[in-house]
């Protein structure tokens, strides 16, 4: 049941979080981005709490003091509630579907996001770069998940030509970001399971590799980085899922 009961609060404080951002809808980006930074606060609280799930933060001395791109592993919803709390101030590349939903679409909007249409083809990477450019401008880093969706633990696919289109037009560092969410939380799944999920910055890439290379090179780090996660993780015995 404390599944359930976790997906039953952690919509509820959504929604109640969601309410106290309308009037924050008329002002800067700023204190959405702070109330968001909360409401990840109080999600990861009654994951613990509820399901003994938690989390540790690796590599944070991979995290440069200066604007970077980040590009993130994707396994679970947990990625996207953690990602305001490891990195700060950042503008998030998402797809354009989550900006439909009313008030959650109309602050991922508001705070400055990244919309992008992934049916779009050049265009929608020409707008992606342009708008990165005019966040990076603001003193933001982006984060992006180069997979484009979220993948099963222990699974691969190929990775969207939107990070390769960032990596040769902006001058900044980027940071792969390895996890094993999916270990414990799969998508599309309720079968929480306790633990510690790890959440792992990784050394910057190389700025002068050819784009090739670069996606070569990153897909080879964030892949091997995550697989020695989840073999950390080790395996679950199914009596230790949270029911």
């Amino acid at each position: 049941m404390r599944p359930i009961v976790f997906t039953i609060l952690f919509y509820s404080w959504t929604t109640l979080a969601g309410l106290f951002a309308i009037p924050l809808l008329l002002g800067p980006p700023g204190p959405l981005l702070r109330i968001s930074r909360f409401w990840s606060h109080g999600a990861l609280w009654l994951l613990r709490v509820i399901t003994g799930l938690s989390h540790e933060v690796r590599g944070q001395e991979n995290i440069p003091a200066e604007p970077a791109l980040f590009a993130v592993k994707h396994q679970s919803a947990w990625d996207t509630v953690v990602i305001n709390l490891v990195v700060q101030n950042a503008a998030i590349v998402l797809k354009r579907e989550l900006t439909w939903i009313p008030l959650y679409g109309w602050c991922l909007l508001r705070a400055r996001h990244i919309p992008i249409d992934r049916s779009g083809g050049l265009s929608a990477l020409r707008n992606m770069v342009s708008s990165t450019r005019e966040r990076l401008a603001e003193g933001r880093s982006i984060v992006i998940f180069p997979e484009g969706t979220r993948v099963p633990a222990g699974t691969t696919v190929p990775y969207h030509a939107g990070i390769a289109a960032l990596q040769s037009a902006l001058d900044v560092p980027v940071i792969p970001v390895a996890l094993n969410s999916g270990v414990y939380w799969p998508r599309r799944s309720l079968a929480l399971r306790p633990g510690t999920i790890i959440l792992e910055f990784l050394p910057p890439l190389p700025r002068d590799l050819p784009r090739r290379d670069f996606v070569q090179s990153l897909e080879k780090a964030i892949e091997f980085a995550t697989n020695e996660l989840i073999a950390e993780a080790g395996n679950i015995p199914v009596d230790k899922v949270v029911e």
